[in-house]
């Protein structure tokens, strides 16, 4: 049996006073609810804090990209080995935005995954459509040539040291989520595919849904057999609307 994973994705928000309630309040609100993992990313610059706050509880951190290189004249970059120095367990790759506007590509995750691996640390790997290519009934190509590109890179096994996630493009930032269905059809496409190459590795990894996740779908959502649980983003700026998801998980 797979454990759910909740994994907030905090962008670029948050300040000091407000990122210490909304920790204290989730270490608060997933005491009594063991039966799930949780994380936390949040920008770079208050790792620090996510590490002073959460060291030593249930509750891991990570960051929210990272360079494929470790060092250089990469300005403005970070590199594995700073995040591990601030306790991170876990960083986000390839989310549709750093694809869009950071100008990530499929070869390019590729490499972060495995040098995030290399670190020490677990990915989080982020697939899915955009609006057009899902009109287009594309959803399918769209993510297995994104996570071919991971496995090109590490091998089918490399995934076993991460996590993926199916994130649609069109329901980020949207409040248009997938329907329970519709995400549990794609994420059984994706560990089909992942089977058909190794078995045992398709029943253990863990793949999660990504996109409008709130406390009103997220018992639905993480009740589908093959949703491991969820990346979220807006929902986890609101503290009790994050806190209620990760109890969904909890309870399952």
């Amino acid at each position: 049996m797979r454990r759910k994973l909740v994994v907030a994705n905090r962008k670029m928000n948050g300040n000091l006073s407000g990122n210490k309630v909304f920790l204290e309040a989730l270490l608060a609100g997933t005491c009594d609810y063991s039966n799930a993992d949780y994380v936390v990313c949040v920008p770079h610059p208050y790792l620090f804090q996510a590490e002073s706050i959460l060291k030593g509880s249930p509750i891991a951190w990570g960051g929210q990209n990272m360079s494929r290189y470790e060092s250089g004249a990469y300005t403005g970059s970070v590199s594995p080995s700073m995040l591990v120095e601030f306790g991170c367990e876990y960083v986000i790759i390839g989310h549709s935005e750093r694809r869009q506007r950071g100008h990530d590509t499929d070869l390019s995750t590729g490499e972060r995954f495995e040098a995030a691996t290399k670190a020490g640390l677990k990915p989080i790997f982020c697939m899915g459509e955009t609006l057009a290519e899902y009109e287009e009934g594309i959803t399918d190509i769209v993510t297995i040539r994104q996570l071919n590109a991971v496995i090109h890179e590490i091998g089918v096994q490399g995934l076993a040291k991460g996590v993926l996630a199916y994130e649609p493009v069109w329901a980020i930032g949207t409040g248009k989520a997938a329907s329970p269905e519709h995400a549990q059809n794609v994420l059984s496409f994706l560990r089909g595919h992942i089977e058909v190459l190794d078995a045992e590795l398709a029943q253990n990894i863990r793949i999660l849904y990504g996109g409008s996740v709130k406390a009103d779908n997220a018992e639905k959502l993480f009740s589908m057999p093959d949703i491991d649980g969820g990346l979220v983003g807006g929902a986890s700026l609101n503290t009790e609307e994050f806190v209620s998801i990760c109890q969904a998980a909890g309870r399952i």
